[in-house]
């Protein structure tokens, strides 16, 4: 039977959490509005690079044996619901149902993914980076990201960008923006209707184009993590208090 020594000690310890939660709370708002008024800007990166894929009508090649390239959005950092494993859920699923004779490659962009799909498909790595999500992301962080993955030189006919796109305060949806390689885009009938287009500036495009549609993500998935962080902590401080 608890002493009165012991409820002392227990009340204690819950007020210590509650003041310890409260405080992240406090921290993780000031850094969601900071997040959201960065990704409004962030999303002119993905709505020029995704309409340009749309307006030349690209396509992956059909085929039996197709290359495909995942690249997974999220940070090193937790406590934030269910933002890291709502990704890792949507790849596992889209992995399973995949045709046979698709070979495909999974870019890990944070720890908790990696740490996730490491038990499962550590195999199919190809790049994984780390530091992320203690700093704001910034171009540069996208654009070493995405030298990274044209740097191995894996040949790709399409992919996928899965992050989490911010909706609400409270509410995120767990997405995927289409990428594909440069031999995939030079071979779309419509990709020449636009001038002065030539093999180098394309090829200095799609770079280009890359690194924004991961910058994009990357926005979209922080402003999400810190608003699921900052309910997360609200939560906890209202069941410290209970």
């Amino acid at each position: 039977m608890a002493t009165l020594k012991d409820l002392k000690l227990r009340l204690k310890s819950v007020k210590n959490i509650q003041k310890i939660t409260k405080s992240m709370k406090m921290v993780s708002a000031a850094k969601f509005a900071r997040a959201e008024r960065e990704l409004r800007s962030a999303r002119s990166y993905g709505a020029g690079a995704a309409s340009f894929y749309e307006k030349a009508e690209i396509k992956a090649p059909e085929g039996p044996k197709q290359k495909q390239l995942i690249v997974t959005l999220s940070s090193d950092r937790g406590l934030c619901g269910g933002v890291h494993s709502s990704l890792c859920k949507a790849i596992k699923l889209d992995v399973a149902g995949q045709a046979s004779g698709v070979e495909t490659r999974v870019v890990c962009v944070g720890d908790k993914a990696r740490n996730i799909l490491q038990r499962v498909m550590k195999d199919k790595f190809l790049v994984t980076c780390s530091d992320i999500g203690k700093k704001p992301p910034t171009f540069v962080d996208a654009s070493k990201v995405a030298q990274s993955v044209l740097g191995m030189d894996f040949g790709y006919d399409l992919g996928n960008i899965y992050y989490n796109k911010f909706r609400s305060v409270i509410s995120y949806k767990t997405s995927k923006l289409p990428i594909f390689s440069l031999d995939t885009v030079a071979a779309s009938k419509n990709i020449y209707v636009f001038d002065s287009l030539d093999a180098e500036t394309l090829r200095c495009y799609q770079e280009f184009q890359f690194a924004s549609l991961i910058f994009y993500g990357m926005k979209e998935n922080a402003t999400s993590e810190q608003s699921s962080r900052m309910s997360a902590m609200d939560n906890a401080s209202k069941n410290a208090g209970m």
